[in-house]
């Protein structure tokens, strides 16, 4: 009896997973399933849902960051003026001008924290409520349109062309479809 050498059985092994692949379409096809695929990324981005919670992001959020900039601009001159002055101050205006120097940049460090914690809060709070509405009007439309399977082209790693539902559905987005 003849052994089978590692490439032979490489080879077989290669053979049966192409036919098991092959099998698998085929029976797919057979049972009717209607398969899509959905660019998820480029979903979020042109859906005016996300527009819109970027849009209201930078509403609550841009004269707070401004505030800050003026604020660090503000401990920047401070230090400045300080470091220009300090030879004709005496010691004892030099510690406090530090002392104030530092509590103040302390005051805005936790400021900023506190803007940063705040619109990081926000932003998960509105983009969880777009995700649920992107999942929700995918649902809805593969459903409505008797897809069997919707899978996002992120784990895929070729599709047709013709299965990629994202233009659709960002129709249905644009057209006021949010949950």
């Amino acid at each position: 009896m003849k052994r089978w050498s590692t490439s032979s059985s490489v080879v077989v092994m290669i053979a049966a997973g192409v036919m098991a692949v092959a099998l698998a379409t085929a029976s797919a096809q057979a049972a009717g399933l209607k398969i899509a695929v959905v660019n998820y990324l480029a979903l979020v981005q042109a859906s005016p849902q996300a527009k819109a919670a970027i849009a209201t992001l930078r509403g609550q959020f841009l004269p707070k960051q401004k505030h800050l900039q003026a604020e660090a601009k503000d401990l920047k001159a401070r230090q400045q003026k300080l470091q220009r002055n300090e030879a004709t101050m005496t010691q004892d205006q030099v510690a406090q001008a530090e002392l104030d120097l530092r509590e103040k940049a302390e005051a805005f460090r936790r400021e900023q924290t506190t803007v940063e914690d705040a619109l990081n809060n926000r932003r998960n709070e509105l983009m969880s409520k777009v995700q649920k509405t992107l999942v929700d009007v995918v649902q809805r439309y593969a459903h409505q349109h008797g897809y069997t399977l919707v899978l996002s082209s992120d784990g895929v790693i070729y599709s047709d062309g013709a299965l990629d539902i994202t233009p659709a559905l960002l129709k249905e987005l644009k057209g006021g479809s949010s949950h």
